[in-house]
């Protein structure tokens, strides 16, 4: 960090609008000026106004990081990232969107593609002050993580080391059995969690026993173009949440952006259950509370509901964020006996979330993006019993009875 404070951050800005590259102009030239920052020294290094003056720019000026336009002559954001990649140039890339269903969706595949965040374009301010305010609020911190040495270019050239270290050295003694059988898995995500999503959830299969519900800091109009891209990819059905949802196995919950999600009781389900595991059955509750560590969805409102009705039945998993949104509520879990698990340094976009788990001492276990599914179901499975596949020649009634069984979970 303290090279960052020295050395001035090289920013490249390319789009075809004359008045964003003027608002990128003025961004920069403020921060310049303002010396009470904690941030680290940002230039404005270059502009260009298309896909191909971006790519030149990016040979000639060797950026930290690139803020990228989707829509653009010639060679659009989505085809630039794409030139990026297949040339094998790790430069963090930040999307600058328009708050529209198609910037939402273009967006996502962004992300997919390699592009490390975004930020929504200043398209409802009324002046050119009200437009730096948002842009500066939204723009500058993720600069500033996405160029320390968390981002990928300066950690990638020895990830498979990395990634061995971190397999050794923060999972402790192994793998143990829970306290108790897991009934529900919370997940909290942000920067880079989208793209690290659509690479585990598939990984978790159809008849994965218990529910997920996952908070990823985004805008609504975001976060339901997210869950319909998960759901055609994934094994399990995967849906934008709303208030009074119920919590079952078989699905997939993820907060809608403005609002905190957390998991409140239904009823107590003491029969057969999941792998004759008694499961108590939830509902989704919503609202609309001051946001939380400055993000609404908040991790943390989800962890401590899950601590709260859970208790040593619940896991959370942490995964790629900037800041510490959800540390409290994973130290919540963490106290009342159930599983922290945390995604490791070397595949995190920003390990700041997980990093913060991870150093708190409350994780079970801190791992790479590939090994966390596997690691889920290694838990959630522990103390279940697995159930043999029905007869062919079973009764009616008993078919009868596992599709009720099926509804209740």
């Amino acid at each position: 960090m303290s090279v960052l404070k020295q050395r001035t951050l090289r920013i490249l800005a390319a789009d075809d609008s004359a008045v964003m590259r003027g608002i990128m102009r003025n961004l920069f030239a403020v921060h310049a000026e303002n010396r009470s920052s904690e941030l680290p020294r940002m230039e404005l290094c270059g502009v260009a106004r298309d896909g191909v003056e971006c790519l030149e720019a990016v040979k000639e000026l060797r950026p930290d990081v690139l803020v990228l336009d989707l829509e653009m002559p010639r060679l659009n954001g989505l085809e630039v990232l794409e030139r990026l990649r297949q040339e094998s140039l790790e430069l963090p890339v930040i999307m600058c969107s328009s708050y529209t269903e198609h910037g939402a969706r273009s967006t996502l595949e962004a992300l997919a593609r390699g592009a490390s965040d975004y930020v929504m374009k200043p398209s409802a301010q009324r002046n050119l002050d009200e437009a730096l305010q948002s842009l500066s609020r939204q723009l500058l911190v993720k600069i500033a993580a996405l160029a320390k040495g968390e981002n990928g270019r300066e950690r990638r050239v020895h990830e498979k080391d990395e990634v061995a270290k971190s397999l050794r050295a923060r999972s402790g003694e192994g793998r143990t059995r829970p306290n108790a059988p897991i009934e529900v898995v919370v997940i909290g995500l942000s920067t880079g969690g989208p793209s690290a999503l659509e690479q585990m959830l598939p990984k978790l299969p159809a008849d994965f026993p218990v529910p997920v519900l996952i908070v990823q800091h985004m805008p609504k109009l975001f976060t339901g173009a997210l869950a319909e891209r998960l759901d055609k990819c994934c094994a399990l059905r995967v849906e934008e949440a709303y208030d009074g949802a119920i919590v079952r196995r078989g699905t997939v919950w993820l907060a809608p952006g403005d609002s905190h999600m957390e998991v409140a009781p239904r009823r107590m389900n003491f029969g057969e259950g999941s792998g004759g595991v008694a499961v108590r059955s939830g509902r989704v509750r919503l609202h609309h509370q001051e946001p939380l560590n400055h993000c609404r969805p908040s991790v943390d409102y989800l962890f401590h509901s899950a601590a709260r009705m859970y208790g040593a039945g619940a896991l959370g998993l942490m995964m790629t964020g900037m800041g510490a949104d959800g540390l409290d509520g994973a130290r919540a879990i963490h106290e009342r006996g159930g599983v922290v698990l945390a995604q490791d340094e070397a595949t995190s976009a920003v390990w700041g979330m997980p990093g913060r788990v991870t150093d708190a001492g409350i994780a079970n276990a801190t791992l790479p993006l590939r090994a966390l599914a596997g690691e889920l179901e290694q838990w959630v499975n522990a103390g279940r019993i697995v159930k043999p596949e029905p007869a062919i020649h079973a009764t009616s009634a008993t078919a009868s009875r596992r599709e009720v069984i099926h509804g209740l979970y």
